[in-house]
């Protein structure tokens, strides 16, 4: 309540204080000794809040409180317990404010404390990570190709159908060139389903064999699950020159699965079917989490399919200008995704291609 409401009673206007009787005065200074007190209690803004709301709340406000009083008091005592209480909600505000900046003081220290840098701490090195598990693949199936005499081949991974599909000899009914199996783009193209395109450009590039090449890269097919992934990566070998059999097929698969898993891997060629080869087979390899033994990732046999291979077939040397009367040849492919999982143990195939550092940390060559 303002000096000049509580002159409104009728007092005259130059009471003071001293009018009022003694119990209301005394009342103030206990007021204003235990705000002090509290006060000096005050450590954080927690309790800074709290003695806020127990002085100056609009609900259960210490003053509002006394102001609740003004009824009570005596006519000739009000304007000078006004004053005093005006007095003390002066001294609870500057109390407050006082503390505030205090706070105020000692969170800005703080947080320059956090923030400086100690310079007498010793560097924290980077945090490195590592190669993407296909690419470590892919580098170790170059260097033991490279010990075997072999080259790297490119190619474009948008194909036509004649390097994709005819001159491997696809039927033109094949189902592979369904779009339930390839994907397609606009012009008559398609997004090349495996790497075997390159083997046709190189031997069409190439005047005469020898050749001996691998073929890496993405390829892409019209299938996604657990196993599968629309995108993936491929290998795959050509060998061609005069006298190669199907025995230079399996010393090479057996030398190459030797060095890509352990060299205690044992191989098996099971008759198989490939428009490109003749006579073609699926390739398994011992399991590499049981050794052969059993478990539930081979399914209990022991084996795991890992590749598909066969000699090359005359009709697709003949349509690349190579005599198949004199030069024959053998090929095979593998998927790098898979690969990679038997590897480095990852369940999932989407896991190589979500980018989680946490992968790309824990797998390393």
């Amino acid at each position: 309540m303002s000096s000049e409401q509580a002159g409104a009673s009728g007092d005259a206007p130059g009471e003071t204080a001293g009018g009022a009787s003694n119990d209301t005065l005394n009342q103030l200074a206990a007021l204003a000794d235990a705000f002090a007190a509290e006060a000096a209690e005050v450590a954080d803004r927690p309790g800074w809040e709290s003695l806020r709301l127990a002085w100056l709340g609009k609900k259960q406000g210490k003053l509002r409180g006394l102001m609740g009083r003004m009824k009570e008091i005596p006519p000739q005592d009000r304007r000078a317990f006004g004053q005093g209480v005006n007095e003390l909600k002066g001294r609870v505000e500057a109390g407050l404010e006082a503390i505030d900046q205090r706070l105020t003081q000692g969170e800005r220290q703080a947080d320059q404390d956090a923030s400086r840098i100690d310079v007498t701490l010793p560097g924290r090195p980077p945090q490195l990570g590592s190669l993407h598990p296909v690419t470590q693949v892919i580098r170790l199936i170059e260097e033991i190709f490279a010990e075997l005499g072999y080259s790297v081949a490119d190619g474009p991974e948008i194909e036509d159908d004649r390097h994709n599909f005819e001159l491997l000899n696809f039927p033109p009914e094949h189902p592979a060139r369904d779009t339930q199996d390839t994907l397609f783009v606009d012009g008559g193209l398609l997004l090349r389903t495996h790497t075997s395109p390159m083997q046709i450009r190189t031997m069409l590039a190439r005047q005469a064999p020898p050749i001996r090449i691998i073929c890496h890269g993405r390829v892409y097919r019209n299938d996604n699950d657990l196993r599968h992934s629309p995108m993936f990566h491929q290998v795959e070998c050509l060998a061609i020159d005069e006298g190669i059999s199907l025995g230079d097929l399996k010393g090479t698969l057996e030398a190459f699965c030797q060095r890509l898993f352990s060299p205690e891997t044992k191989v098996r060629l099971r008759p198989s079917f490939f428009p490109f080869t003749e006579p073609s087979a699926e390739v398994d390899v011992t399991c590499s989490a049981c050794r052969g033994k059993g478990c539930a990732t081979c399914s209990n046999t022991g084996w795991m399919e890992i590749l598909g291979s066969g000699m090359v077939d005359p009709r697709v040397l003949r349509a690349c200008g190579i005599d198949p009367a004199r030069y024959s040849g053998f090929a095979f492919g593998l998927g790098l995704d898979r690969v990679a999982m038997i590897r480095y143990g990852i369940p999932n195939i989407r896991m190589l291609f979500d980018g989680d550092e946490r992968l790309l940390r824990q797998v390393r060559s």
